[in-house]
């Protein structure tokens, strides 16, 4: 592993030399390769502000008495000089408002000569002020003092700036024929160039950098009388002259000792290393498409290239980018540095120099390296590159960012509020740096930003109040409703959570119910079928004594049989209950009569009826009440509740049969005289084994009412019961179509 990590960082280190040199080269081989001291940049700069000053300082010199009398006042100079400060009255009042205080300190304290000196240069600028709207004259002569002062100052700062260049020069005016010569022009010259009509005249210029313009203008500020005068323009009219001549830089300047052998020698010794580095560039070159040729193994099958593969795909493409871009950055950057560099050394240099190359060039070389071999190898598998796609922060931050929006009040807020800190903070940045800004800044802080935070706080502190009361709820407290403020968003929230406490509630409530009707299930059924099969074992016992007379045999023989017709209609009820419970009752729905089924079904019981006592009243319609059901599943719903009528109404009392139709419906009811108190809860007359005869003395099973309510669900109807006191009364609808 180490001799990998040693190979790539050796390989980084030769990309990185290749790609210093080609660049560096490509950017400075035309003003290195065969080029000398003279051509450098350095010394180009020095020739160039030699011959800009030479025209003010030596050929052309400005005559500053001559430029004085060319000084000229405007008109619109004079009126700005006047009101630069104001009407005359606003003017006069500001001086007196300036000494007023302090003439009057002077004189509480006595100081009768610093009081005498304030007043009287009150006194003078008042006139000097007076003077400005009275008399044009009086404000050009101030103003023509001015540019004479700013000429004289622009005078002795181009003498001042005087170039420092070794040369000699010979020049001759063209026109008159004048000679002005400096050093020996014969000598022995690193550098040389000649001003004459074939090569071109030297236009030597009063002011620098104009370049044989014929005129110009000097600009400076000064202050006068405690009175902070702006810019101040002089126009300067000056002909260009034009000479002939040459201009050499001597050897001696550049020899052991010169002024310029420092400068000349680091060219030397940062041209010749440029060289060097660029022969060294192309051996690293020809060893990378050699010996150096570069080795997936260097980058994969390491622990760095295993966590690598779990990071995200965005957070890879940001870190490549990022290495890229140092990487770019900084070959760039040192390319135009290299020359630099090997022109002035030091040890300091050397060790910024290397620190650099490792970080900036060779660990970013690897590192994209590494990014590039390890994702090719990754994305190549099938499915991959999506799969990584998918999981990526910035597809999860996009559904983020669409989910905030699902409650789009919330998303609009929250988008706002983010906008604001955003412009709060750059506006803050500009309002420091402009004072009308920072005005506005504090406006919109004040009247906008403030409200908007205290809205802010109320909403958090409202949130924390809902998570409050939620983990309360979690924990099983359900007792106190959340107090619902307002018509925001987190108030929905709070109503929905108060709903959610609600039904929580209520199915606690049931599910206590519901085991508590389980238990009675357990022990109904229990007792429901012992109690036949305990009269089977019981009978079967005494039918295997051969004492008994064939006439108790016929009685037994007959209890068994009710006992096991008993258990067989147990049975089968709660097999027929288990499969509308699952769903596996299929229903076959064809066109029946519901009156004539009734009928039957009355008919059916019509001995029984006789018997309990029972005054059965029925109403049913004259003509066929047809209804798309099916029929033999229907006439167990009447058969069940027909039965319950029979075995659970008080004896001598009426039983109301009522069929008829309700718009597109057909509503059957039985309305009967309990002979058991049912209590209120009516809910429970649907649970499985649920009986009127708590004690369990009478016969059945207890799952009619519930059996005929799956029935009923199953036709799309409806069945409800009803109870007044000791009336019951129970309600079956069903469309008929």
């Amino acid at each position: 592993m180490m001799k990998n990590k040693i190979l790539l960082f050796l390989w980084a280190s030769l990309v990185t030399i290749v790609l210093l040199a080609s660049l560096s080269f490509a950017r400075q081989a035309t003003g290195l390769i065969g080029k000398d001291f003279t051509d450098s940049d350095d010394m180009k700069w020095r020739l160039d502000e030699f011959y800009n000053t030479l025209g003010p300082t030596v050929l052309n010199p400005i005559d500053v008495e001559e430029a004085k009398k060319n000084i000229t006042v405007s008109d619109s100079e004079i009126e700005d000089h006047r009101t630069r400060y104001g009407t005359m009255a606003d003017q006069l009042s500001n001086i007196h408002e300036q000494y007023e205080q302090r003439i009057a300190d002077a004189k509480n304290a006595g100081n009768e000569v610093l009081m005498s000196t304030l007043t009287e240069e009150r006194d003078m600028k008042l006139d000097d002020i007076r003077k400005n709207f009275e008399s044009d004259d009086h404000v050009e002569a101030k103003i023509r003092k001015e540019k004479e002062k700013a000429l004289v100052q622009y005078v002795n700062e181009v003498k001042a700036n005087s170039f420092s260049l070794p040369v000699a020069y010979e020049f001759t005016d063209v026109e008159t024929g004048e000679t002005v010569s400096s050093g020996d022009v014969s000598q022995p010259a690193v550098y040389k160039k000649q001003f004459d009509a074939a090569k071109g005249y030297f236009k030597a210029n009063s002011l620098p950098g104009n370049y044989g313009n014929s005129n110009g203008w000097v600009k400076t500020s000064y202050t006068q009388k405690d009175i902070m005068f702006p810019d101040t323009e002089v126009t300067i009219m000056n002909s260009v002259k034009t000479f002939e001549g040459v201009v050499i830089v001597p050897k001696t300047a550049v020899a052991k000792g010169g002024a310029l052998h420092s400068q000349y020698k680091d060219f030397n010794k940062g041209k010749f290393a440029m060289y060097i580095f660029w022969l060294l560039g192309i051996v690293a070159l020809i060893a990378l498409l050699t010996a150096m040729k570069f080795q997936k193994e260097w980058v994969t099958g390491t622990a760095i290239a295993d966590w690598y593969a779990d990071v995200k795909i965005d957070a890879k493409a940001a870190a490549f980018f990022m290495s890229a871009l140092i990487l770019v950055g900084y070959i760039n950057s040192e390319s135009y540095n290299l020359l630099n560099f090997f022109t002035v050394q030091g040890l300091e240099r050397w060790i910024i120099w290397l620190g650099s190359f490792f970080v900036g060039g060779v660990v970013m070389t690897a590192l994209i390296a590494f990014q590039l071999v390890n994702g090719v190898e990754r994305w190549r598998r099938e499915g991959v590159f999506v799969k990584d796609v998918k999981n990526s922060y910035t597809l999860r931050f996009f559904k983020a960012w669409r989910e905030m929006f699902l409650k789009k009040s919330i998303g609009v807020q929250s988008f706002i509020l983010l906008i604001g800190f955003f412009l709060a903070g750059i506006g803050f940045i500009v309002g420091l740096m402009n004072g009308a800004l920072f005005i506005i800044y504090v406006f919109c802080v004040l009247f906008l930003g403030l409200p908007a935070l205290y809205i802010f706080v109320r909403r958090s502190a409202y949130l924390n109040r809902i998570i409050i009361a939620t983990e309360q709820m979690a924990a099983g407290r359900l007792n106190e409703d959340i107090k619902i403020k307002g018509r925001s968003p987190l108030a929905e929230h709070a109503k929905n959570l108060n709903n959610l406490r609600e039904g929580v509630r209520v199915s606690m409530s049931e599910q206590a119910k519901s085991e508590r009707l389980k238990t009675e299930l357990i022990t109904n059924v229990s007792h429901d079928l012992r109690t036949p099969l305990t009269s089977i074992i019981t009978y079967t016992d005494l039918l295997k004594d051969e004492t008994i007379t064939p006439e108790e045999r016929a009685k037994y023989v007959d209890i068994l049989d009710k006992k096991s017709q008993r258990l067989k209609t147990l049975i089968e009820d709660l097999f027929e209950v288990s499969k509308m419970a699952s769903g596996n009752l299929e229903l076959h729905k064809q066109r029946v009569d519901l009156t004539q089924l009734l009928q039957q079904a009355l008919a059916e019981h019509a001995e029984e009826i006789a018997e309990s006592g029972l005054d059965f009243r029925t109403t049913l319609p004259e003509d066929m009440l047809i209804a798309y059901v099916d029929g033999q599943r229907w006439w167990r719903v009447l058969d069940n509740l027909i039965v319950n009528a029979i075995k659970y109404s008080l004896p001598g009392t009426r039983v109301y049969v009522t069929l008829r139709k309700v718009g597109e419906s057909a509503e059957f009811v039985v309305k009967n005289i309990t002979k058991y108190e049912l209590g209120e809860n009516v809910d429970e007359l649907f649970e499985r084994f649920k009986r009127a005869d708590t004690s369990r003395h009478t016969d059945g099973s207890g799952l009619g009412l519930a059996i005929a309510q799956s029935i009923v669900d199953m036709h799309g109807g409806k069945m409800k019961i009803d109870l007044d006191g000791d009336l019951f009364k129970v309600t079956v609808t069903v469309p008929t179509k």
